[in-house]
């Protein structure tokens, strides 16, 4: 990581964004298998359906401090008093149905927990507990969703989570590094690539 604005990156990422490029190269693609970070992706990346991820990115903060520190636990208690004041925050996404969705997914979230032990353990085992590397060079290579984010979808939204689409799906895969979607010739690929083989040792 550190790299400079010439090394290679992946053809989505926007160089006139230093937090975009940051984003790329510190965070996306990384194996999360922390329960609140895959609580804190799950609830940004529905907060984005119909929008474009970085417009959900600058207001990760926002999000972070309204969200209880994307504590799945004290969100799930939230009720109309804190609904109203997320509706007033301009700070967030101010829709209605996109932050009861929060809430909701918040409480799923811990029946999950309960089920398996972890959110970690279920969401990984659509992937079988390892990542998929895939080999991409240009942005229409890129998929929507794969069948591994169908299977995810249609479970969360038979559990009764909301903004889930396979679309979701797929992206919070892909920024949890369930799948490997650097391009073949982005610098982080190969990092990433490394790390697993070093930790799979």
């Amino acid at each position: 990581m550190g790299k400079t604005k010439e090394a290679t990156r992946c053809p989505w990422v926007d160089l006139r964004k230093p937090d975009y490029v940051a984003y790329h190269d510190e965070e996306w693609g990384v194996p999360v298998h922390e329960d609140r970070k895959l609580f804190e992706f799950l609830t940004l990346e529905s907060a984005q359906a119909g929008l474009s991820w970085y417009t959900v990115l600058r207001k990760r903060e926002n999000y972070r401090r309204a969200f209880a520190g994307f504590d799945a636990g004290r969100v799930a208690g939230f009720g109309a008093e804190e609904i109203d004041r997320l509706v007033k925050n301009a700070g967030i996404i101010r829709n209605r149905a996109k932050i009861m969705a929060a809430i909701t997914n918040a409480q799923k979230f811990i029946e999950i927990q309960t089920e398996f032990g972890s959110f970690d353990r279920y969401v990984w085992g659509f992937v079988d507990g390892e990542p998929i590397i895939n080999e991409f060079r240009t942005p229409k290579d890129y998929p929507a969703t794969s069948p591994e984010s169908d299977a995810l979808s249609h479970d969360l939204r038979q559990r009764g989570f909301k903004f889930v689409g396979s679309t979701i799906c797929y992206a919070h895969m892909q920024a949890t590094g369930m799948v490997n979607d650097h391009s073949l010739d982005c610098f982080r690929r190969a990092e990433l690539l490394a790390a697993h083989t070093n930790q799979s040792r």
